[in-house]
């Protein structure tokens, strides 16, 4: 299966890796495909980025429709957006961007998830410590269920400036 389209517009292509896992870094939340049969479904999650996996984590409940999804195909396609803005009389809009392809495994070991929770704390959190003080406790950690998205590709896009096209 192809995943790569060559991107019409060049000039709006991510090329650097670099960039793209900082997008990832950056992301306060992702949007996230999967399929189970001839049945989409899109959820928006709370990531974590792992830079040295080359991961995505997440937390969710232990059941439910995503989860019955991804234990049926565990593949997924996913968006992380940096909005930079829309251009009010410009018709244009800035952001950047990476789409990605992985699949989600489920982390049952405690020192996984305990890692897990630093780096989703540590990504959307202005006082992590602190947070992860109050939040990261043996019995949240019980109860808690964390996906990883193990990315497999991954493409980047980003409109920087406003372009006017006549």
């Amino acid at each position: 299966m192809e995943r790569y389209h060559p991107l019409r517009r060049k000039e709006k292509e991510i090329k650097d890796p670099a960039e793209m896992k900082a997008i990832l870094a950056g992301a306060l939340c992702v949007t996230v495909a999967m399929c189970r049969g001839d049945e989409p479904y899109l959820v928006t999650l709370s990531p974590g980025y792992d830079r040295e996996r080359n991961a995505l984590y997440f937390h969710c409940a232990r059941e439910g429709k995503k989860i019955d999804f991804l234990k049926a195909n565990p593949r997924v396609w996913g968006q992380a957006i940096l909005d930079r803005g829309y251009s009010h009389g410009h018709c244009d809009h800035l952001f950047d961007s990476v789409q990605f392809a992985g699949r989600v495994c489920f982390v049952d070991d405690p020192a996984e998830k305990r890692h897990a929770l630093g780096v989703m704390i540590r990504q959307l959190e202005r006082n992590p410590e602190a947070v992860a003080a109050a939040q990261v406790t043996d019995a949240s950690m019980a109860r808690v269920c964390i996906g990883r998205i193990d990315i497999e590709f991954m493409s980047g896009k980003k409109s920087d400036k406003v372009v006017v096209q006549g």
